[in-house]
């Protein structure tokens, strides 16, 4: 049974540098998507005028000019591709779907950050208590000490990587339903006024 266990303690032991790597990577790649993240809100805060004001000609008037479609914002680039559609109901719909399917590809990256991040922390607390504990019962405070260090920041980077991950995956989850929402609305006001 002593041998068992200590085979579980040195896989365990031996797991700690590579969980600080990963989590050290995790909370770069956090930091880059917050980065994004930031960048990309500012660019659609500027572009949400135009957007509003695009979407109220098109619910006064279905037939809006494809010049009226700004391609230097995403909204506009969307319109653009399915005007270039000639606004087929299938073929548009196929494209929703696929702008769609690359908005969930994209929030999957937050949300593989806000699972791994408290799994890498755990992992990163967990490991360095038993040289701790260890350290306790023979007196080593120093050794104790320094392991509860790697044990406490290890969880706290880890939370921080798992609430920039929620941030970005809960707020672009708003953005994407909306634009799919106004992409879905403007194709259903076009085929409404083509059918009159």
């Amino acid at each position: 049974m002593s041998t068992v266990t200590q085979i579980l303690n040195w896989i365990s032991n031996s797991l700690l540098l590579p969980v600080i790597v990963l989590l050290l990577a995790a909370m770069i790649a956090s930091l880059v998507s917050l980065g994004g993240f930031f960048s990309t809100y500012l660019v659609l805060l500027q572009q949400r005028r135009k957007r509003s004001e695009l979407l109220k000609k098109i619910r006064n008037s279905p037939g809006v000019d494809a010049a009226d479609f700004d391609e230097g914002s995403i909204f506009g680039c969307h319109l653009a591709e399915l005007d270039a559609l000639g606004w087929n109901e299938l073929e548009c719909e196929k494209r929703i779907a696929e702008i769609e399917q690359g908005y969930e590809r994209e929030l999957e990256r937050a949300k593989f950050l806000t699972k791994i991040g408290p799994m890498l922390g755990l992992m990163g607390t967990l490991i360095p208590m038993g040289p701790a504990l260890a350290g306790l019962a023979s007196g080593d405070i120093n050794s104790m000490a320094y392991n509860m260090q790697i044990a406490f920041a290890t969880t706290v980077v880890g939370c921080l990587v798992a609430g920039i991950g929620l941030l970005i995956y809960s707020v672009k989850r708003h953005w994407f339903a909306e634009e799919i929402s106004n992409l879905q609305y403007v194709l259903d006001r076009r085929l409404e006024g083509g059918n009159r």
